[in-house]
């Protein structure tokens, strides 16, 4: 009788085909963040943003499309851009919004540009491109303009990467800043092992870019324990802590 069993080369193949696969499926599900999750067992189990934070309970459902902080702001945020913009309002510089792939480019002549000059930027920004970030706040610090987040706005993601750039650093009391999992480069199905190398080669450059800024690089032990789609809010005490503000600020 003929032997009509798979060839045990054939199931090897098959086996790391699924294996590939389910690893391209994995790194699919972690760039869809603001799709709503309608499976049970993908639901995050943290609160949401509009629960208060209390030390110990700090994670979050990363979903600021959806959810505020339960602080009321000292003013009306409206809808923050879909690209990080630089706006003057009440005196006061502004940069909000969604930070973009290339917005380090387009914004960074805009802030050299600016009339009257930058010296302090306040931000909000749900996150977003970490390198974009990251140039945009080396550039920061190059030029001596120091950043701020306003009681009751948010600075999450990759936004706090761009506010630790400024020369000086402040939290107003209920700012919300928050740190998580990224993503780096263009995730693919095949070969996994080259997101992981990216995500790899990403973390230590932020890592790099922290300690260059004079931050704490152990507030990288709540972003790398933070699924990409929680959030982890640092406490006042915490900011102080990993050097995001000066004992003065907080």
């Amino acid at each position: 009788m003929a032997d009509t069993s798979p060839h045990p080369i054939a199931r090897t193949l098959g086996a790391v085909l699924v294996f590939q696969l389910l690893i391209g499926a994995l790194l699919i599900l972690g760039d869809i963040r603001d799709a709503p999750l309608s499976l049970p067992f993908l639901k995050p189990n943290a609160p949401r943003l509009s629960d208060p934070v209390r030390p110990g309970d700090q994670r979050r459902t990363f979903n600021p499309s959806r959810d505020r902080p339960s602080t009321q702001p000292a003013r009306n945020p409206g809808e923050l851009p879909d690209r990080l913009t630089l706006t003057f309002e009440d005196a006061q510089w502004r940069l909000e919004g969604q930070i973009a792939a290339e917005d380090a480019a387009r914004l960074i002549p805009q802030i050299d540009a600016a009339d009257p000059p930058v010296t302090d930027l306040v931000l909000q920004s749900p996150g977003g491109s970490v390198r974009d970030a990251l140039d945009i706040g080396r550039h920061l610090r190059d030029r001596g303009i120091a950043t701020t987040v306003l009681s009751g706005e948010i600075c999450y993601s990759a936004c706090p990467y761009l506010y630790a750039g400024g020369e000086t650093r402040t939290a107003e009391a209920n700012a919300s800043i928050g740190v998580h999992q990224h993503s780096f480069g263009e995730n693919t199905f095949l070969p996994a092992f080259t997101a992981i190398d990216d995500i790899q080669r990403g973390q230590a450059e932020v890592m790099s870019y922290l300690d260059d800024m004079g931050i704490d690089v152990r507030v990288m032990r709540h972003a790398l324990a933070t699924p990409a789609d929680e959030i982890y809010i640092l406490l006042p005490e915490e900011l102080e802590r990993y050097n995001f503000v000066n004992p003065s600020d907080s």
